[in-house]
């Protein structure tokens, strides 16, 4: 059947859409006449357009809330005076080693407060013990989380290791 082949792709161009995006936008207005023509889409009737509309837009909500649950998962998973409710606040505490003295993919951050943080982007070396350092681990502006250790400059990407 036509349409089982075309529901792959649909999917793709709804994960490609922004995930802000409120409202679907039924495939007839999101392709051209010539499209619509390439794809077989325009031998669909009416009722056929109106259900691959409602599945294509079940599935792009439903992309769109893993990606918020994976966003969700990738950071703290407590609410408290360190998280707001939404658990996307930034972490502000201090390292509890003592002996570190850089990073690496896979390097294992423990705070003070009973935290710990896996590295998966990024590497430092500072030559020097970094002490009880204050840092801050916070989201990004696109995703992911980053720690900062204060008077060092690079942040490397991390994710939650417990």
């Amino acid at each position: 059947m036509r349409l089982k082949r075309l529901l792959p792709l649909a999917a793709l161009c709804i994960v490609a859409l922004p995930l802000h995006a409120r409202d679907y936008v039924d495939i007839q207005n999101r392709l051209t006449p010539e499209q619509m023509k390439a794809t077989g889409l325009d031998q669909l009737s009416s009722e056929q357009l109106q259900l691959l509309n409602s599945l294509l837009d079940e599935d792009r909500k439903a992309v769109v809330e893993e990606v918020r649950k994976e966003r969700r998962d990738d950071g703290p998973r407590v609410t408290g005076t360190l998280f707001g409710s939404d658990g996307l606040q930034p972490v502000a505490s201090a390292l509890a080693a003592n002996s570190l003295k850089g990073w690496s993919r896979g390097t294992v951050f423990t705070l003070e407060n009973g935290q710990r943080w896996r590295v998966i982007d990024g590497e430092y070396y500072a030559g020097k013990p970094l002490g009880n350092a204050k840092v801050t681990v916070s989201p990004g502006k696109i995703s992911g989380w980053y720690l900062q250790v204060e008077g060092h400059n690079p942040r490397p990407k991390v994710q939650r290791a417990d």
